[in-house]
């Protein structure tokens, strides 16, 4: 007579991906880390110079502490593009300023912690949209006829800019210096999944 016996069953792996808190420290951890904090740091430095004029892009004594507008002469120099008319018409407008500046800083802020970097990629990526259209890179020709000088007439540094905003996103890039882990852990974070 046989006797069957039940297999001994092992507990089944856990094959999903690692979310940001499970993810070990590895070489790729650290590239996604220095990616998001040099590029975090690219937004501060926007922020502060166009803040405090600090001498760089923003000369000094024309910051917008100083009574200088951050929106003024990037919207009001646009010269071609489908949005001309309306980025004139938005440059040194106040709610534009603050928009902008605010902007600046919580997706800087948010990259550099490591912290709601959905919600600094969907920001990050309608500015750097918006900054594509101010230049429009398609243009051979500026609106007075002169050459555009574009270099693409696709891809630019704007594009670039919104593809690294949302990979950081999209895969783990807090959880390697930065507050990702902690962050991940907040009971509102783990209710609104928009929030990582």
């Amino acid at each position: 007579m046989a006797v069957h016996q039940r297999p001994h069953h092992s507990p089944r792996p856990d094959l999903r991906p690692a979310t940001a808190p499970d993810r070990p420290r590895s070489a790729e951890g650290y590239v996604l880390a220095a990616l998001r904090l040099s590029t975090g740091f690219v937004f501060l430095w926007a922020f502060l110079d166009k803040t405090f004029g600090l001498g760089y892009a923003t000369g000094s004594g024309r910051g917008w502490l100083d009574g200088g507008s951050p929106t003024a002469g990037f919207l009001g120099g646009v010269a071609v593009g489908p949005m001309e008319s309306a980025f004139h018409a938005w440059a040194g407008a106040a709610w534009a300023d603050w928009l902008f500046l605010l902007g600046l800083l919580g997706i800087g802020v948010a990259l550099v912690a490591g912290v709601a970097l959905r919600l600094a990629a969907l920001a990050g990526t309608v500015l750097m949209a918006l900054m594509w259209v101010a230049e429009w890179p398609p243009a051979r020709h500026l609106s007075d006829g002169t050459a555009s000088m574009s270099a693409n007439p696709f891809v630019d540094y704007h594009l670039v800019y919104a593809v690294v905003l949302i990979a950081l996103a999209v895969f783990p890039s807090g959880a390697t210096l930065g507050l990702g882990t902690l962050w991940a852990r907040l009971p509102v974070v783990r209710d609104v999944p928009w929030l990582r």
